[in-house]
């Protein structure tokens, strides 16, 4: 594929990064992290996102390859990513076919804060680690190599390809964090849209957790939706958000993270779907998708006031003509004799994340409405 006016930049897969889970150990040394990405898109070049957005040391990695290719930045094969920030390598020139699996290694031979990352699962989220150097090698020592779901500092990637092609960004929570953008993915495979998880575990829309217990659990709206929108050749947004904001606070007396003051009302939820997503996202020319909110019976902290919240904001989310559009995924997975819950077979057992099955059911009520025709 020759770079001419017809072609373009596109995401063609991507990640948020966030605080990672604050456990005893926290740094690494000498590890080869690996990321296999199949290729929803030919192309002609490639370039890549690396965040440090969460960490507060300056990061270092050493050696970053796409199959045997350095990634290179500003001529460089290794790079400096500062606290707080993201840095873009350069334009590689890499042909890929659709389908094709590439692999992008990452070596980090010093001591290394292992702050910024963020936990997504799926068929296409998969990753490696070894101990060792390992980032040119064409198999990862078995002995040596564990799986992993963390994504580390891998943020996005973008290909030149045809300008036809687009993404479509899934905006959310862990319930966005898990498997229906990957199936949603493996619908639109073959299409000209790319699917693009922007997804951080236990985050709400209006506040964020200060302390090293729930640190993981992500930055608010207003810090995550300007930087992770970060998307070239993005056309949508689905945000599916705000179950958090309903289900944390608890009190104090019983979880002193979780006051009851942090529990906002349908009202303040609206409005900061509203002007921390919507008009923000309009402004850069995206077409917006509300995702309603799914069930919560059975929960650890439901009750009937909860579920007034969630099916007020639902009826909101469906009717409001702020958006392009709604995804009804609470109808998608919802029990029909009780919709408060989930129907058979489709809980994950915590009554809170749904199964693989509604995952899936949740994917094609997303691809019908932005792709009818795939």
């Amino acid at each position: 594929m020759n770079k001419t006016d017809k072609n373009k930049w596109v995401a063609c897969w991507g990640n948020a990064t966030s605080i990672t889970d604050r456990r005893e150990a926290t740094y690494t040394k000498n590890l080869t992290l690996r990321y296999p990405i199949r290729m929803c898109f030919e192309g002609s070049m490639l370039r890549f996102r690396f965040s440090n957005l969460t960490g507060t040391e300056p990061v270092t990695l050493t050696k970053v390859f796409v199959g045997h290719t350095p990634i290179t930045f500003k001529g460089d094969t290794s790079v400096l990513l500062m606290p707080g920030t993201e840095t873009e390598s350069d334009a590689i020139s890499y042909i890929v076919k659709l389908g094709d699996v590439i692999n992008v290694s990452i070596y980090l031979a010093e001591v290394t804060q292992m702050n910024s990352g963020t936990l997504i699962t799926g068929p296409l989220s998969k990753g490696f680690y070894s101990y060792g150097d390992y980032a040119e090698a064409d198999v990862l020592p078995l002995n040596l190599t564990r799986n992993t779901n963390w994504f580390y500092f891998l943020n996005t990637i973008d290909i030149f390809t045809s300008s036809e092609k687009h993404s479509i960004v899934c905006y959310g929570d862990s319930i966005t964090a898990q498997s229906w953008p990957d199936y949603m993915a493996q619908l639109a495979f073959g299409s000209d849209a790319a699917i693009i998880r922007r997804a951080v575990s236990g985050t709400r829309i209006l506040r964020q957790y200060d302390c090293i217990t729930y640190q993981a659990y992500g930055l608010k709206g207003a810090i995550r939706f300007p930087i992770e929108m970060n998307v070239a050749g993005a056309t949508d947004v689905i945000i599916q958000h705000g179950i958090n904001d309903i289900i944390h606070p608890v009190g104090t007396d019983v979880n002193p993270f979780r006051p009851w003051s942090d529990l906002p009302t349908v009202d303040e939820m609206k409005h900061g779907i509203e002007d921390i997503y919507v008009k923000p996202a309009k402004a850069m020319g995206l077409k917006v998708w509300s995702g309603t909110l799914l069930p919560i019976y059975g929960w650890r902290t439901y009750n009937e006031e909860r579920e007034i919240m969630r099916q007020q904001f639902n009826e909101w989310l469906r009717t409001s003509p702020i958006f392009d559009g709604c995804i009804d995924f609470d109808a998608a997975v919802r029990s029909a004799s009780n919709p408060k819950a989930f129907a058979v077979g489709f809980d994950s057992g915590d009554h809170l994340h749904p199964s693989e099955t509604a995952y899936e059911a949740m994917a094609k009520a997303a691809i019908h409405i932005l792709a009818p025709n795939t």
